[in-house]
């Protein structure tokens, strides 16, 4: 795999878990069971800013001279047979990525060393400034991205002298806003206990760098907690992510499982939610990117989840499955402890949308009308809630990867 110039110090090309994770996500059609990565080495043990316009590209006259290399490392058993030398694929790493600039490096003592960067992204002629967070021990995978503007007029060659600011209105991470699409299953509950006086409340298990909580709080009117295992991660999302704590948005540090164990032995009707949202995945790099964590799975928690949930409340978790037989263990866990499940495919080829229900909700997606539901068309996209597809028992999930 040929490694872009100027980006050999990302963690994606230096580390073991950014190697792991290019092997596991080849976009070849056999699997790879050697990777040989080619590039310059890398000139700092930390990522550094990046500026493709800045370096030369690959070339095919490159491969020729790089042929005869890659053929020697083949392993013996490639030339058995015919007898002729197996031709070595040279793949090509690209992404979105135009410029990045680095805003730190830092640890937490859960998570590991974090990197947030401002990035410039580039698809199909169009541009678009974020910010983002990525974790040492999972590089490929962006843990929070939100979007970002350039303040007033400024040169765009070098993101390391621009100043950005933070525009939160729009949810980016391609799984937040089918997440939030999936409160309309509740929609006509909700109308209620606003009638009633009562404020919308939900847990977040899994923080990052705030935008799902600021977004519900913000544009929704919730009222909610959040969860996150480390506290320089939540250090990190006030900083430079604009999550604040106020009399509306409660942060906790510590583990979302215990959390919800603990609350769930409390009886007390105040301390349940109308929404739990679930964006925990696993810590271990030689999974892949996979959640939610096979922790999460035991009918102990799960039954736990249901039992912060007020009586008409909802689960709702990002699953990435590993594999279509992952996938139907998940649906098949979540049935056993929820009375209903429905789901929401991303589209992205990666994640789906869980949505477990405390109680029979069926009726409720004929729900058209109220303010609730009318404010979620606004600030979320109309063909994720219409997506919405009840899951019956024992059905097979819309699993296609």
């Amino acid at each position: 795999m040929w490694i872009p110039p100027g980006r050999e110090s990302d963690w994606i090309f230096s580390t073991f878990p950014g190697h792991l994770q290019l092997l596991l996500s080849s976009p070849t059609t056999q699997p790879l069971s050697r990777l040989i990565l080619v590039g310059n080495s890398p000139s700092h043990p930390q990522p550094t800013s990046y500026n493709s316009t800045l370096h030369f590209s690959y070339s095919t006259a490159l491969q020729q001279n790089l042929a005869p290399l890659l053929s020697a490392l083949n392993p013996k058993s490639a030339f058995f047979g015919d007898g002729e030398v197996p031709e070595v694929p040279l793949l090509i790493y690209e992404d979105e990525v135009v410029k990045s600039s680095v805003l730190e490096v830092c640890q937490g003592p859960c998570v590991g060393e974090m990197l947030i960067e401002n990035v410039e992204l580039e698809n199909d002629g169009v541009k678009e400034f974020r910010r983002r967070l990525r974790f040492k021990r999972m590089p490929n995978f962006v843990q929070t991205q939100i979007r970002i503007r350039p303040k007033g007029e400024c040169c765009l060659e070098n993101l390391d002298t621009v100043e950005f600011e933070l525009d939160t209105g729009v949810l980016v991470q391609p799984y937040l806003s089918p997440m939030v699409a999936g409160i309309s299953v509740i929609s006509q509950f909700l109308e209620g206990q606003l009638r009633d006086g009562f404020r919308r409340k939900a847990l977040c298990l899994g923080v990052g760098g705030g935008a799902l909580l600021g977004f519900l709080r913000v544009h929704l009117d919730f009222e909610v907690a959040g969860v996150e295992e480390d506290e320089v991660v939540l250090e990190v999302a006030k900083r430079y992510f604009g999550l604040g704590s106020d009399e509306l948005i409660h942060l906790f540090a510590g583990d979302g499982i215990k959390y919800v164990k603990t609350l769930a032995k409390n009886e007390s009707e105040k301390s349940r939610f109308h929404v739990v949202m679930v964006d925990l995945d696993s810590t271990d790099p030689t999974m892949g990117v996979c959640a939610p964590p096979k922790e999460f799975l035991r009918k102990s928690v799960l039954l736990a989840a249901r039992a912060v949930l007020s009586k008409e409340g909802v689960l709702i978790v990002n699953a990435i499955p590993s594999s279509k037989l992952y996938y139907e263990r998940l649906i098949s866990k979540f049935q056993e402890a929820f009375e209903e499940l429905y789901e929401i495919d991303v589209g992205n080829g990666e994640n789906f949308v869980l949505i477990a229900t405390n109680s029979k909700t069926e009726s409720a997606l004929d729900f058209n009308e109220g303010a609730f539901l009318n404010k979620l068309k606004l600030v979320v996209s109309r063909s994720y809630i219409d997506s919405i597809r009840k899951i019956p028992k024992n059905a097979h999930a819309a699993f296609d990867k």
